[in-house]
């Protein structure tokens, strides 16, 4: 693997109608960021071979959008993904980095936030962008790591669809 793109799911409405967390849908505004930053991360050459993502109906919705800027992409949803931690997130990525140039995860927060500080943190990243992703990772947020001979996930770079000027 020589890229990983961590990203949440996009803004979910605040309810479902079964009343389950798991299936809340996307807003209006979910729906059209998701859309945005797949079209954002393409136009940056971000394509990735493999998705994996929680099978929450916000995630698989964010992907959908997400996948139409993609073209031809192998998709894994797994249980353990929904409102997985940063350790859980960890092992798929491991798990996968023999499969994929560039892997792209779907998830929840706080496992994406926690996970990119962690490796914004072994990475030696610099104050300015810790201080950054300390913030918060909001819906739709994008954060992309270049995966070093090592292994190491080093910062390249952070979109969220209120930067994206189309």
């Amino acid at each position: 693997m020589q890229r990983l793109i961590l990203m949440r799911h996009g803004e979910a409405e605040r309810a479902a109608g079964s009343g389950r967390d798991r299936d809340r849908p996307l807003s209006s505004r979910g729906r059209a960021d998701a859309a945005a930053m797949g079209r954002a991360l393409a136009a940056r050459g971000m394509r990735p071979d493999l998705a994996v993502i929680s099978p929450a109906a916000r995630t698989l919705q964010t992907w959908d959008l997400l996948h139409d800027a993609f073209g031809d992409v192998q998709v894994r949803a797994d249980e353990l993904l929904y409102n997985g931690g940063s350790e859980i997130l960890r092992r798929f990525i491991e798990a996968a980095e023999d499969e994929a140039g560039c892997l792209m995860v779907v998830a929840h927060n706080p496992g994406v936030h926690l996970l990119a500080l962690e490796y914004l943190t072994e990475s030696a990243a610099s104050p300015s962008i810790l201080d950054r992703m300390t913030g918060g990772f909001p819906p739709g947020a994008a954060a992309i790591f270049a995966v070093d001979p090592a292994g190491r996930c080093v910062f390249e770079g952070y979109l969220q669809p209120r930067d994206l000027v189309e």
